[in-house]
């Protein structure tokens, strides 16, 4: 009898968490902060992703595990996107998608 989570089920499922996550935490950063920030939605899963590994290693830096404090690591991981999301606006070329500020 075949699982329902199979490898190949299970790589699915965490692809799609991760583009979720993604578009749920990049997606807050982007509500956040103030200012033009036309992006796709592929950019901001990006954008939430990157976030999300930043905030992951802060986190890991003062032991925070995400099953112990769940609050506090997707905090840090909306915070590493409004970082990730201000690098991008600061250090955009001018003309390009994003507007300096």
């Amino acid at each position: 009898m075949v699982n329902a989570l199979s490898s190949g089920g299970a790589i699915l499922v965490l692809i799609l968490m991760t583009l979720v996550g993604g578009l749920i935490v990049g997606g807050l950063a982007r509500w956040i902060m103030p200012g033009p920030d036309p992006m796709s939605i592929g950019q901001t899963i990006l954008l939430g992703i990157a976030g999300s590994i930043v905030g992951g290693l802060v986190a890991a830096v003062f032991r925070l595990s995400p099953i112990a404090h769940p609050l506090w690591v997707f905090l840090l991981e909306v915070a590493g996107a409004l970082f990730v999301l201000w690098l991008v606006k600061h250090y955009k070329r001018p003309g390009q998608t994003l507007h300096h500020r």
